[in-house]
This record gives C-alpha cells, sequence and structure tokens, in this order.
C-alpha cells in the first residue's frame, strides 16, 4: 500500500469504527498513520540508489540521516510526528488511547509532509 491509502485506512477507522474495535480503533488507526510514515520516508531512501541502504536500517537511523536530504524543517516534523504515533501505538495500562482529535491532528500532520516529500527535488 502507498502511503496515501494507508493514511486513508487510518483516517477510515477514525470516521467509521466498527463495533468490535471499542477501545481498539484508536491505536489500530495510529499505527496505520505510522506506517504510511514509514512508508514515506522508506521511499525517501529507495528513490536514490546512493541512499537506498539506508532503508534497511533502524526508524532512529533513518530519522536521525533526514535532516542532510531534506529541509530540518520537514525532517523535525516527520521525527515528531513518528514519536507520537508510536508512543500513541504502544498500549499500557496507565495510559489512555490518543483522542480522534490528536488523531485528526497527525492525519494533517502527516498530509503536510507527503506534500513536502513530494515537491522535494530528486537529489538534495
Amino acid at each position: 500500500m502507498t502511503p496515501a491509502e494507508l493514511l486513508a485506512a487510518a483516517r477510515e477507522i477514525q470516521e467509521r469504527p466498527a463495533a468490535g474495535t471499542t477501545g481498539l480503533w484508536p491505536r489500530a488507526a495510529a499505527l496505520l498513520a505510522r506506517q504510511a510514515l514509514e512508508s514515506a520516508i522508506r521511499s525517501i531512501w529507495e528513490a536514490d540508489a546512493t541512499t537506498a541502504p539506508v532503508a534497511g536500517c533502524s526508524g532512529r537511523s533513518q530519522l536521525a540521516c533526514l535532516p542532510a536530504y531534506l529541509d530540518e524543517s520537514t525532517a523535525r516534523q516527520i521525527a515528531y510526528v513518528w514519536a507520537a504515533l508510536s508512543r500513541a501505538c504502544h498500549c499500557h495500562s496507565y495510559e489512555l488511547a490518543p483522542t480522534a482529535a490528536e488523531l485528526t491532528g497527525w492525519f494533517q500532520a502527516i498530509d503536510r509532509i507527503l506534500d513536502r516529500i513530494s515537491s522535494q527535488p530528486e537529489s538534495a
């Protein structure tokens, strides 16, 4: 699935949660949104043969490399949204699931990130 398709699936879960997903859909939507973001990051590395091996590195390593390939503002926004979604994906008995408003904000941030990534020149 493309990043846009993953994000659309996350929105679908948020907007129309199934009856059997009560209490689960917020984290499921966050997970799909994080996968959309990770897929977009992977596409940055795979777009150039010299950076393709970075796609096999850990997520944190990829985030650390982003400022060398994207403008600093976009790289920082990606790191922030990824961290927020990662935190939201983990279920702890003492933490609440993300709210619909939080999810909407993260989805909108990913939309902006996808737009910025698609408008980046091929070699930064």
